[in-house]
């Protein structure tokens, strides 16, 4: 989710061969998204009857569980909850008839054999003892939930949730952390280098029964399903790109087996019942590039791959010096110096079976190598899955994967060989609403050798150079992209972009142009948008889509600002703000940041979001917020707040249960911005207590659906 951790970036570092056809300029790698939205025409679409759900794809492991309902185009409302206001205040608000209660924080052991967590002694962590104990407890900054059900019959009462642990937040774990652009931080570190054995056990996911009894979810502990993968645990690489030269170690001559999974953010599940967590900001845990690059500049027989490895870890822009976390400075393999391939195993998306605790975690490759946010399944007419993918940071790029073979939903085992074949696709969006689909396959120019690839593994390791060189369309930090149960349609959420509009040369290893004109009119993209994206012929294995812009974020009573109801070829001010179409600009409440994104069961669109919102230019600042939307009837585009999260967090992870009584969300980093002995938030536990990343569950007090 593009956390702003302050270090040195990595210099442009081009591949060997590098030619005109790299740079990524306006008009010849890939067009900036802003340009092509200011002369697209919005198309309304709205759904075309129940012969609809029979013929479109479907979320796959969603939809089997779930009854789909259809919602009529002149329906007054899909959604009957009041709004909420926007808040700032140190809590969790939701609706009048709506309740609230922490299933897990930070902390809570998954096994009765383990301690909880001591808030009143996180020095603990920076011992051997607390670092071990940490492995064994709910971890920090949850994100992506993902509720897997125990029994078809009892498939909303009882079943496993997943949750990703994205990062730590040291400044509200440890009272003398000096800060991750301190220079002090490397002696914290060398004084406290279990520290980084907790922290690494901090990471990861969490995963643990639970279940709903007498109106109140519970977490079973003990439970044979609980489970903490973190960032040791062993975990085995796959598909095209394992075992290639680049991901082999020391360690691992092998180039197959790995230890851990690092920055989990958002994810998907599978209609095989698999989680798929995704590793974004990466990048972060490593450091020396610098290091890298001098011995990269000195004549020996390693010289010219040492080259190879310090140009290919420009484009993804590392640290050059000491990381944020300083890890390298106990754990060798985070050094780049050190191992200079250790960091291309990092990247990928991660299969995990919830079903069986003893199985080896996978990284597939065959999805390639990027700040993943997302991967969101959907089985095609065929039963050929995609699974969709944004690469979370400004000016990059939107993925689709296709797999080869067949979905069978009466083999399990050939099901979870699926993602290590098929096609990995980058998106296009052209100025007329049409968009395509571009392969990113070796051989087909210029993803070859006289571009500096030699195998369809480096295509996947350097997924986003290979992206550069077909042209694909940068975009604003595209994050969540979900595919709505009802009406088929691809949803993307487009956070933000501070940069567009500025005058840029270099940006993460490559260069581009940001400046704004009358074609580019989004800049700067303080608050975000939302796509809604067609499949030809409502097929996922489509090479070709249509696409349309379903909400231009921000405060649509903003007097500073135009109201749009229809967006036309006349200039969009960065302000200015679209729902839908819908109309009636009182009615809305105010969204920036758009994020992770969920459905319900008859299509209603559920946002939660990730950043600043002083840009709504409210009378008062308010809090991340979880809100929702119809994407069909006269109420198309009305955005609802539905949850006000506490101060300094993130809202994250919407995750319903199948019968939609339950909605599962995730508080991230409450108290971002203070440190533990200046807290801006004591949120959940109050009293002066430090805040814990925690999973609410929101419920109906009359026991009915979220949001009906």
């Amino acid at each position: 989710m593009d956390k702003k951790i302050s270090y040195k970036k990595a210099e442009a570092e081009p591949l060997q061969k590098e030619t005109a056809s790299n740079e990524i300029r306006l008009a010849a790698a890939g067009e900036l998204f802003v340009s092509i939205l200011a002369r697209r025409l919005k198309r309304r679409t709205v759904l075309k009857g129940a012969g609809l759900v029979a013929t479109s794809p479907v979320l796959a492991w969603a939809s089997s569980l779930l009854a789909l309902e259809q919602v009529p185009a002149d329906s007054e409302s899909a959604l009957q909850f009041e709004a909420i206001t926007g808040s700032g205040a140190d809590q969790v608000i939701v609706p009048k008839g709506y309740q609230a209660q922490v299933l897990f924080s930070w902390g809570k052991a998954l096994f009765s054999g383990t301690p909880d967590l001591d808030l009143q002694h996180l020095e603990a962590l920076l011992t051997p003892q607390g670092a071990a104990l940490q492995g064994k407890q709910f971890g920090y900054n949850c994100d992506f939930n993902g509720f897997f059900p125990l029994s078809q019959q009892n498939s909303s009462q009882r079943g496993l949730l997943a949750t990703n642990h994205e990062f730590t937040s040291e400044a509200l774990i440890f009272s003398d952390w000096p800060g991750y652009d301190d220079p002090k931080r490397a002696d914290f570190v060398r004084k406290f280098p279990a520290m980084v054995t907790a922290m690494k056990a901090a990471h990861g996911v969490s995963i643990a029964e639970v279940i709903k009894r007498n109106s109140q979810w519970h977490f079973t502990q003990d439970s044979p399903f609980n489970r903490r993968i973190t960032g040791e645990t062993p975990m085995e690489l796959t598909g095209p790109a394992a075992g290639h030269d680049l991901l082999q170690t020391a360690a691992d001559p092998s180039g197959k087996k790995v230890l851990g999974t690092l920055n989990n953010c958002a994810g998907g599940k599978t209609p095989w019942g698999t989680l798929l967590t995704c590793e974004e900001n990466f990048d972060q845990y490593f450091g020396n590039l610098e290091g890298l690059e001098s011995l990269a500049a000195k004549e020996s027989p390693n010289q010219a791959k040492l080259k190879e490895y310090a140009a290919l870890h420009g484009r993804l822009s590392p640290p050059r010096e000491l990381s944020p976390r300083g890890w390298e400075l106990v754990d060798k393999r985070f050094d780049m110096a050190e191992n200079p391939t250790e960091a291309f195993r990092f990247g990928w998306v991660v299969e995990i079976d919830p079903y069986r605790p003893e199985s080896t975690p996978k990284k597939r490759t065959a999805l390639g190598r990027f700040k993943h946010e997302g991967a969101n399944v959907v089985v095609g007419p065929e039963g050929r899955v995609a699974v969709y993918s944004g690469d979370d940071t400004k000016f990059e790029y939107i993925y689709k994967f296709v797999s080869a073979e067949a979905y069978d939903p009466k083999d399990r085992a050939h099901n979870l060989t699926l993602l290590d074949k098929g096609t990995l696709y980058v998106a296009r969006f052209k100025e007329n609403g049409s968009g395509e689909w571009l392969p990113l396959v070796f051989g087909h120019e210029p993803l070859d050798k006289d571009h500096g690839f030699s195998s369809q593994a480096e295509v996947l390791i350097n997924t986003r150079q290979a992206a550069d060189l077909l042209g694909a369309t940068p975009m604003d930090r595209p994050e969540d992209i979900e595919a709505n149960p009802v009406n088929g349609k691809i949803y993307a959420a487009l956070t933000n972009n501070t940069l567009r509009g500025l005058e840029l040369e270099m940006l993460n290893g490559r260069q581009i142009v940001g400046s704004v004109d009358d074609a580019n009119p989004r800049g700067p993209n303080k608050m975000g948008h939302i796509l809604e994206m067609t499949e030809d012929s409502d097929d996922p294995a489509a090479l070709i889509f249509s696409w349309e812009v379903f909400i231009l974020c921000g405060n649509p009573s903003d007097p500073a600002a135009k109201f749009l109801t229809s967006l036309t070829d006349s200039v969009v001010g960065p302000q200015d703000t679209y729902f839908g179409g819908y109309t009636s600009a009182a009615r809305i409440s105010p969204l920036a940041s758009p994020d992770n994104l969920a459905f319900d069961q008859i299509g209603n669109l559920w946002i939660a979001t990730d950043g600043k919102t002083h840009g709504l230019n409210l009378t008062e600042p308010i809090n991340n917020g979880l809100y929702a939307v119809p994407t069909a009837g006269k109420e198309r585009g009305r955005v609802r707040q539905f949850l006000s999260g506490p101060k300094g967090c993130e809202v994250c992870g919407p995750e319903f249960t199948p019968d939609n009584q339950a909605l599962f969300v995730n508080i991230q980093h409450p108290g971002e911005g203070g440190t533990l002995s200046q807290p801006l938030s004591d949120w959940p536990g109050g009293h002066g207590r430090p805040p814990q990343p925690s999973v609410i569950v929101v419920t109906k007090t009359d026991g009915g659906k979220v949001g009906d």
